[in-house]
């Protein structure tokens, strides 16, 4: 592997943790309430979520591009105050792969919370335990391994994140290029070892995480 497709594979790695990291933080709570609580707007915030699941990654893009860009509704305002753009650095490729990868953990999460018993958390809640405490104590531990299924899909999903990165970060060769746009490029230059080390290289961590997370949805059931 060149030290370039090196560089990308680690990069790929570093977007898919912290993408990872930030899904684990919105889309866990995201979850519980989705299963377990009935709210104005729920459908609307159910439909939201599973979007980017359904709608091609080049969509998705262009909707961050409206959001985050630097005339987006967000992206103008910030880069009005401090001059900086989220587009076309690393941090795009996260917020790229994290919004594509967060239906995943959160179907799978919600899945795992809606199974568990609710006369347990109404036991808890007769023992003078909050609502809040029972989710900590109760709810999460017992679908602690759906949980922990839906976060290895994310991982994988970030990692091989493509059209939705190419749209908002670009393929910015030491700086944006991950390992899904680093065998795109090389398959438009011809260069056939390259392509088959990252193939390989990303095939099998994606084995790897088929692996885990079925052995985990397993233990789940």
């Amino acid at each position: 592997m060149s030290p370039e497709n090196l560089e990308a594979f680690l990069l790929s790695l570093r977007v898919a943790v912290v993408a990872t990291l930030a899904d684990a933080l919105v889309g866990i709570p995201l979850a519980y309430l989705l299963a377990r609580k009935a709210f104005r707007g729920r459908g609307v915030v159910d439909l939201a979520v599973t979007l980017p699941l359904i709608l091609p990654p080049t969509v998705t893009g262009y909707y961050l591009i409206v959001l985050l860009g630097r005339r987006g509704w967000l992206g103008a305002p910030l880069y009005r105050l401090t001059g900086w753009s989220v587009t076309f650095t690393w941090y795009a490729a996260v917020v790229a792969a994290a919004v594509m990868a967060l239906p995943l953990l959160v179907r799978t999460a919600r899945a795992a919370i809606e199974s568990v018993d609710r006369d347990l958390e109404r036991a808890a809640l007769t023992l003078g335990r909050s609502e809040w405490r029972t989710a900590l104590e109760v709810t999460l531990p017992l679908a602690r391994n759906g949980i922990l299924a839906g976060l290895v899909l994310a991982f994988a999903r970030a990692l091989g994140e493509f059209g939705a990165t190419l749209m908002l970060a670009g393929n910015i060769p030491g700086k944006t290029t991950t390992v899904p746009l680093a065998i795109y490029t090389a398959v438009q230059t011809g260069e056939a070892s390259e392509v088959m080390v990252l193939v390989g290289a990303l095939t099998a961590v994606s084995c790897v995480v088929i692996f885990v997370a079925g052995r985990l949805g397993t233990r789940a059931t």
